[in-house]
């Protein structure tokens, strides 16, 4: 397996220093982005991030394996946190309405996170807004650099995911 020094080698350092510095930019401007303010227009209700996040982290679950069983650790595997972080943001997106918990179908000892309604509407409105933000932000550039982009952002992100910083 090759070092990410190695990997780095045929871009240039000057590239590699734009791009870490566009990563870090990127991320200070989206944390600045008012995702909050427009879920709360459309829902009526102001969700924190942390409840956005818990509740794609179940959709999309549900959408990949409509037969997993979905529970406090799914969530924290499916967001990288470790399990008491998630039963705590769990626990927390359960009051504010978004997820309920119903008991597994093969472990009476076991219980399972679903949406809501309002938590479908949460996740529906996320949708909804991130793909506004990428087609304001794209909106002039051609239909195939939008099309690579976008599938490069998520090869990115999973790449990202799979790295661990700590080692």
């Amino acid at each position: 397996m090759e070092s990410a020094e190695t990997q780095g080698e045929a871009m240039s350092s000057s590239e590699s220093t734009q791009a870490g510095q566009a990563l870090f930019h990127l991320g200070r401007m989206l944390s600045r982005h008012s995702m909050r303010e427009q879920l709360s227009r459309s829902t009526g209700k102001t969700p924190d991030l942390s409840q956005v996040l818990v509740t794609e982290a179940v959709a999309t679950t549900r959408a990949e394996q409509p037969d997993q069983e979905i529970t406090v650790g799914v969530v924290a595997e499916r967001l990288t946190i470790d399990p008491s972080t998630a039963s705590r943001l769990v626990a927390e997106t359960i009051s504010a309405g978004y997820l309920t918990r119903t008991p597994s179908q093969t472990d009476s000892r076991r219980i399972c996170l679903e949406l809501t309604h309002a938590g479908e509407v949460l996740v529906e409105q996320a949708h909804r807004y991130q793909q506004s933000v990428f087609g304001q932000i794209t909106h002039q550039w051609p239909e195939q650099e939008r099309q690579e982009f976008a599938r490069l952002l998520v090869k990115f992100v999973a790449s990202l995911a799979e790295t661990h910083f700590d080692e």
